[in-house]
């Protein structure tokens, strides 16, 4: 049986490569994929000031935030109670009442003032409740409360960082304790306050969103602070992550505010500042602390956006596939191939093999080609691209040829079934191509996301490079480069639907007379 298999793939290897048209095809396919994916379209007006930090485990992140701080050198423990806590939202014009869920005021103990670095906090958020974050990827939650007064406590004894609340300052609970490796002996311990751009979703019906959103802050009093351990002398303010926006304008060496000043000429922006009187700390900010994301509330957009092209490249490479079957049944020479390898279910098997191969070698050529390429054309354009990982770079360039190789065996099955191009070629489109299309630009969020869970079009999440989180309020939705399902169960999903094709065309094509 093995060599039969042997002489039948080398028997379909070459009608491939000896029939011109379907060469040519294959090749521009690959030519479309690359030629879309570089073409110089988006437009930003980025330059070299858009990047963003870096965060210790090495992904991208948003580190901005009103901090007022002393070094502590050693093991120590802060503690401080939030006695109120407000907020604002803008959008487009002045500051309106508003607290966004995410709103983040509390305690930190950071590697320095360098946006990036190292850190852990408890804090009191506007909606969620309390949480330990640290090193911008991990949130560990505690009780869900989101009002003040709440008291707020953090340890350090070497890596280990605890952090506790109370409502009363004698009882406290601890919220978790973690392992924080990137800090150093000597750390900056202080209060903080920031708060994250919002967008308010207002229309998700036939694909169309309407979002209106904005910049916003979040104002905190603290009393009863207390740093316990190798302390410096005098408490700072800064805004981490960029200049202030009052006109105060407090630095790393200067002293806390001791007043607020006037705002600066100009459209409205968000406050940032800090005072002191008797003890009692009020700070506002600004920004976020937490992994840096593309779409409404981020920066940028993903390395998803250079692969458009895979479309294009899509419906020649089914074309290919639904002819390899179907002009033996239009010539009448599918009788001649089933001659010469009687075994009707390998002779299909041989085919699927071909075709799978050249379509997944082609695509993975292209897309590692247009993946390298396109990011530096949309940077050269002004479009920020958030940056991934070699890992996920080979990851998309893999499931990219995974994806093609598996809707061309489908188009293989399908034209076996159905006999006739057009009817094939339309079936394999239907149920590949148009459901995403359907999913972005018609269909309502909510049923977009069950046809990219149950349809063959759930395979495009293997192009996902953006990363959904919790802590971070984004709209999550394909669009936006979010998919509902991670990119292994999306290809599972294609490929189901691929190897129950491929079972019926075995069957009917054993039963079938040709």
């Amino acid at each position: 049986m093995t060599g039969q298999l042997g002489r039948l793939l080398r028997a379909e290897w070459t009608k491939f490569r000896t029939v011109r048209g379907w060469v040519l095809a294959t090749i521009g396919a690959a030519v479309l994929i690359v030629g879309i994916g570089v073409l110089p379209g988006m437009q930003g007006t980025c330059g070299d000031d858009c990047g963003l930090p870096i965060g210790p485990e090495g992904q991208e992140v948003s580190d901005s935030f009103r901090f007022v701080h002393r070094t502590l050198t050693g093991d120590g423990t802060i503690t401080a109670r939030i006695t109120s806590l407000t907020g604002s939202t803008m959008a487009g014009g002045p500051p309106e009442p508003g607290l966004v869920p995410w709103a983040k005021v509390g305690l930190m103990l950071k590697d320095g003032t360098s946006p990036g670095s190292s850190y852990a906090a408890v804090m009191l958020t506007g909606g969620h409740g309390v949480r330990l974050q640290y090193d911008y990827v991990h949130d560990v939650a505690g009780p869900a409360v989101d009002s003040a007064p709440r008291w707020l406590r953090l340890t350090r004894s070497g890596d280990t960082v605890t952090a506790a609340e109370s409502t009363d300052g004698t009882g406290w609970r601890t919220v978790g304790r973690v392992t924080v490796r990137h800090l150093p002996d000597t750390v900056e311990a202080g209060l903080f306050a920031t708060s994250p751009q919002y967008s308010e979703v207002s229309d998700t019906s036939f694909g169309t969103i309407g979002a209106t959103g904005g910049p916003s802050t979040a104002t905190a009093e603290f009393d009863s602070v207390r740093l316990d351990g190798t302390a410096g002398r005098s408490w700072r303010s800064d805004h981490v992550g960029g200049p202030d926006r009052t006109g105060d304008s407090p630095t790393a060496d200067s002293p806390v505010a001791g007043s607020s000043q006037e705002h600066a000429p100009g459209p409205p922006q968000p406050e940032s500042g800090s005072t002191e009187e008797n003890g009692v700390f009020t700070l506002t900010g600004s920004g976020d602390v937490a992994p840096a994301v593309s779409g409404a509330n981020g920066l940028g957009t993903s390395v998803s956006q250079t692969l458009v092209g895979t479309f294009a490249g899509l419906i020649l490479f089914v074309v290919v596939a639904t002819l390899f079957v179907t002009v033996e049944y239009r010539r009448g020479l599918i009788g001649t191939t089933l001659t010469a390898g009687p075994a009707r279910g390998w002779m299909l098997a041989a085919k699927a093999v071909v075709l799978a191969a050249v379509t997944a070698v082609t695509g993975a050529i292209a897309a590692a080609v247009v993946v390298t390429l396109g990011q530096r054309v949309l940077r050269a354009n002004g479009v920020y691209v958030n940056a991934v990982s070699t890992a996920t770079e080979v990851r998309i360039v893999l499931g990219t040829a995974a994806l093609l190789a598996a809707c061309a065996v489908l188009a293989l099955a399908l034209g076996t079934v159905i006999r006739r191009s057009a009817a094939a070629l339309t079936t394999v489109l239907a149920v590949t191509v148009l459901p995403y299309l359907l999913a972005l630009s018609v269909l309502p969020n909510g049923v977009g996301d069950w046809v990219l869970r149950l349809t063959p079009a759930a395979a495009f999440a293997v192009q996902q490079s953006a990363v959904e989180y919790a802590q971070v309020d984004n709209l999550y939705i394909p669009s936006l480069g979010y998919f509902p399902l991670p990119p292994a169960g999306g290809l599972a999903v294609l490929l189901a639907w691929t190897a129950a094709a491929f079972a019926l065309a075995v069957v009917v094509l054993r039963r079938r007379d040709v």
